[in-house]
């Protein structure tokens, strides 16, 4: 198989589809790699680690596009990558369909097999290509949290941690997946009062088991995030329902009653966002206030820590993308479950039906012939 690796043109996105180490182990394989020039730079990879790892490294998308069969990458296509993609063409990503019907409808005009990593699921309704991810937004949401708390930076000037003679900044946390709990761990560690909000009894008894200092899990309701938001100085949207729009749980009354210069991190922008207030933003202008609260709502929030984001993504995604190369797409999503949970388009389908409901598009189960 010819398989295609672009370089990303989000804003401020410096991850890679495939690092020379995948390379070398998909053209030992038998396969074709095209990598288009300075793709993985951003990431701290040469143009002349991939050439020694067997790739075809060339001047433009256009040509990665035009040869590829299948494309892999880090984050949706954008408007300006539309006009180079093929028919029927394979695009192996996040997707976040749910979030973009003109991507969606284009996907389905060209017929492309659409292949999310965000909804590839296990049995045990894990989600091995998103948990990477998730738990560096997760990570991160506090850091940046605390950097926009800063008096400096238009925050409250509370210091996360406190001193000894100060209480330590409230960090409200709605969420207790893999980046709400990853939030959690980077706020804890840093001495704030944390509490995490889920609806998942399993969860907030685990963490309250736990019964460690400044960590606790409460229910989530409407009433019990109207109560916590009022004291929070950080609250990190968390919410996560695979493949669909985020619920907005955090309404733009509860903002109205939050402390001025207090924090909102919007992780689950990329599905919508679960905040009422939240909209996309970028790392070149990340955030925005509303009500005197600053807003961080950035898409892709990993790509500021490219060299962590794209060892740690590419490790899970290059199995999947080696069976797709080996087996060819159609054999491989036909005879692996777990992969075809990933399919979002196909044939001219939405294949997934979150992304269908979200969409108002008609839904069509995923047949291989």
């Amino acid at each position: 198989m010819i398989i295609g690796v672009p370089k990303e043109i989000k804003n401020h996105e410096n991850r890679v589809g495939a690092t020379p180490e995948g390379v070398s182990k998909l053209v030992q394989a038998g396969h074709r790699v095209y990598v288009e020039k300075n793709a993985g730079l951003g990431s701290g990879f040469t143009d002349s680690e991939y050439k020694k790892a067997g790739a075809k490294v060339v001047g433009t998308a256009r040509e990665v596009y035009k040869n590829a069969e299948m494309i892999v990458k880090i984050k949706e296509p954008l408007e300006a990558e539309f006009k180079l993609i093929k028919t029927n063409q394979t695009i192996f990503t996040y997707l976040h369909l749910a979030a973009c019907k003109e991507l969606t409808k284009f996907l389905l005009k060209k017929k492309v097999t659409g292949i999310a990593y965000e909804t590839i699921e296990t049995d045990d309704h894990k989600l091995p290509l998103l948990e990477p991810m998730s738990q560096v937004a997760g990570r991160m949401s506090i850091q940046i949290g605390a950097h926009y708390l800063e008096k400096t930076h238009g925050g409250s000037g509370i210091l996360i941690g406190g001193t000894d003679l100060v209480k330590p900044a409230k960090v409200l946390i709605i969420g207790g997946g893999i980046a709400g709990s990853n939030a959690a761990l980077m706020a804890r560690g840093l001495g704030a009062d944390v509490t995490v909000l889920d609806i998942d009894e399993k969860k907030i008894k685990i963490i309250n088991d736990k019964k460690e200092k400044f960590f606790k899990a409460r229910r989530s309701t409407p009433e019990t995030i109207a109560k916590e938001v009022k004291e929070a100085d950080l609250v990190v949207g968390a919410v996560l329902i695979p493949g669909a729009k985020a619920p907005k749980l955090l309404t733009k009354v509860m903002i109205k009653t939050m402390k001025p210069g207090s924090v909102v991190v919007d992780i689950a922008i990329d599905q919508g966002g679960c905040i009422a207030t939240s909209k996309p933003t970028s790392h070149a202008n990340p955030v925005f206030t509303v009500d005197k609260v600053t807003h961080y709502c950035v898409t892709n929030m990993p790509g500021a820590v490219a060299r962590t984001s794209t060892l740690a993504i590419t490790a899970v995604t290059l199995p999947y993308v080696l069976k797709l190369a080996n087996q060819g797409v159609l054999k491989a999503i036909a005879k692996d479950a777990i992969l075809a949970k990933g399919v979002n388009t196909f044939e001219g389908n939405v294949t997934y039906k979150p992304v269908a409901e979200a969409l108002n598009l008609q839904y069509v189960p995923l047949t291989i012939e």
